[in-house]
Formats: C-alpha cells, sequence, structure tokens
C-alpha cells in the first residue's frame, strides 16, 4: 500500500473532507468480535459518502481532574488493530490516534513500524499526556522529533482545542508550533461553544496571513447528546458547553434532536464568521458514548452538516 490517500484530498482548500469519529472497543473483546462490531459500523456508515474513519485512543485522564469520570474507564484495543479492520472493510482511509507518553521511544519507534505494517496505518494523530503530572516517557515534542527521523513517510495531524485558546490565548501559535514539528492538519475537539472557535480560527488566519504561510486544514468535531449523563461526560473531557446550551438540551421535549439544532446552529456560526478566511476545513461526527440512540443521531447529525459545509464551500466559489 503507498502513502496516504487523504495527503492528496487535504491539499485542495475548495473541496471539504468528512469523517466519523470512533473508539476501538474494550480490550476483551476477541479479534472476530472485533472484527463483528467493524462490520456493524461500517453498515450504518454505508448510507452516507464520507472521506474516512478516525479511531481514537482512549486515555484515563483521571489525574487530569479532581471529578470522577462519568463513565467508568475501560482498556480498548489497540488503535491498530481497529484500523486495520475498518480501512480494509471498507477500502476508505482511517486516521488513527496515538497516546505517547506512556512509552518511550524505542517502543514507539516498534509501534509505527508496525502500525505501517502490517497495519497499513498512514495517517496518524499524536496526543501527549492529559496531564503534567504523572509518568511521562514521551513528551509530544519528543514523538514528532522521533517521527521526523523515521523513515516512514506517515501524514501526520494534531490536536487543537478552541477552550484552550479562549483560556490562554494562543491556541493559534501551538498550531503554527506543531506545523513546524511536522503536522499537516489538526483536528479539534467537540464544539460547543462556536465563539471560541470563532476566535480561535480568526486568531490563526492572522496570524498564518502576517507570516506569510498557508493556514493548514482543520477538521471541526461535532458530537451529538442525548442525556444529562453525556452532558456531565463532555463537560468532563473539557468540552466547554454554555450553561443556557445545556439548559436547551436537557429542557427539550427530544433532546437528541435539540443537540443536533444547535450543532447545527453553531457551525452555521462558525462558517459565518470563518468562511471567507482561507482555512481548509472538514468535519469530524461522533458519539461519546456507545447509547445506539446517539450512534444513529451521529449519522443524522452528519448528514446535516455535511451538506450545511458543502452549501456554504459552494457559495465561497461564486
Amino acid at each position: 500500500m503507498s502513502n496516504s490517500q487523504l495527503k492528496q484530498k487535504f491539499a485542495d482548500p475548495k473541496r471539504g473532507v468528512y469523517f466519523i469519529g470512533t473508539t476501538p472497543p474494550k480490550s476483551s473483546v476477541s479479534m472476530e468480535q472485533l472484527s463483528e462490531i467493524g462490520n456493524k459500523l461500517l453498515e450504518r456508515l454505508q448510507q452516507i459518502d464520507y472521506d474516512g474513519v478516525i479511531v481514537y485512543d482512549i486515555q484515563d485522564e483521571s489525574d487530569r481532574i479532581d471529578k470522577p469520570r462519568p463513565f467508568p474507564f475501560m482498556n480498548t484495543h489497540d488503535p491498530r488493530d481497529y484500523s486495520a479492520i475498518l480501512r480494509e472493510k471498507s477500502g476508505r482511509p482511517v486516521i488513527t490516534y496515538k497516546s505517547v507518553s506512556q512509552r518511550n521511544k524505542d517502543d514507539f519507534n516498534e509501534w509505527l513500524d508496525k502500525a505501517w505494517c502490517p497495519h497499513g496505518v498512514r495517517d496518524i494523530v499524536l496526543v501527549g499526556s492529559p496531564s503534567s503530572d504523572g509518568d511521562i516517557k514521551l513528551t509530544l515534542p519528543q514523538a514528532y522529533s522521533a517521527l521526523k527521523e523515521h523513515p516512514l513517510d506517515f501524514n501526520l495531524g494534531g490536536v487543537t482545542i478552541a477552550e484552550r485558546h479562549a483560556s490562554k490565548g494562543n491556541e493559534h501559535l501551538r498550531l503554527l508550533e506543531k506545523s513546524a514539528q511536522g503536522c499537516e492538519f489538526f483536528v479539534s475537539q467537540a464544539v460547543y461553544n462556536p465563539q471560541a472557535t470563532i476566535d480561535l480560527l480568526s486568531s490563526y488566519a492572522r496570524e498564518c496571513k502576517e507570516r506569510g504561510v498557508d493556514p493548514k486544514r482543520i477538521i471541526l468535531t461535532f458530537s451529538p447528546c442525548g442525556s444529562a449523563k453525556t452532558l456531565e461526560f463532555m463537560e468532563w473531557l473539557g468540552i466547554s458547553v454554555p450553561q443556557a446550551t445545556g439548559h436547551r438540551i436537557l429542557d427539550a421535549h427530544n433532546p437528541l434532536a435539540e443537540s443536533i439544532r444547535i450543532c447545527r446552529n453553531n457551525l452555521d456560526q462558525i462558517l459565518e464568521a470563518c468562511g471567507g478566511l482561507g482555512i481548509p476545513l472538514g468535519l469530524n461526527i461522533e458519539s461519546l458514548t456507545n447509547r445506539k440512540e446517539e450512534i444513529d443521531a451521529a449519522i443524522r447529525l452528519y448528514k446535516l452538516l455535511k451538506a450545511t459545509l458543502d452549501l456554504k464551500l459552494a457559495e465561497l466559489e461564486l
């Protein structure tokens, strides 16, 4: 298998790119069951037109925050295993997340070798430790530098968090720093606070212009929310949900449908403010829980938001 197919798609700023985000099943599941779970997901995705799947690498994160985790943490399969299954069955690219802090550089290099072959991973997003405490064997900058030295040509992406921009005001500079370290695209944390995202994107576009560099593609993540428990989990993950938005969802006759309307409105606001800034955009739709209603809602949300972004891109070409 040759190099990344996504690199070419990402290079065209006039087109959107569209992904479905998912987590690997828990590690107690057999490889046979892993394959069956992959089949179920891909059956759901047959009704939509998508560019690929994003497979996360789930970390415990309980040392990041004092509050107890709303859903218990469970170890999952190595994201490479699930990525390989989804890529082989769907014939579409898969972006594979890799959390780098738990193992040293030699282990990381070995992970990369096996990710390329036999797993067929070409597109990766590296994530650092969720907290600066704890035993960090490899920092994110060290992982970027190890990847640069590595002979295989991965298409590298990074994570961007608009909430961090709201509190520290420097997330746009982190994007440029990560680009200098090899990142070709970025995936955002789930968006529920459109203003934080607008502030980040406009600061980034401005800084790129001043430096005379082209902005990298930013893939915005959206997720439906159908219950108080999911909302609690989102807030635990650090997703900023304005209080009025939380009330709107929980007080609605149909919370899932309301959350879809909110996400659509949030994307509209972001595109209205940032559509003309020259930042190539994309979408990633995820379900934060494995509740069937929320997974089905994620597919409905995907259809609606893809149509919204496609329409905006068509208008920009007028």
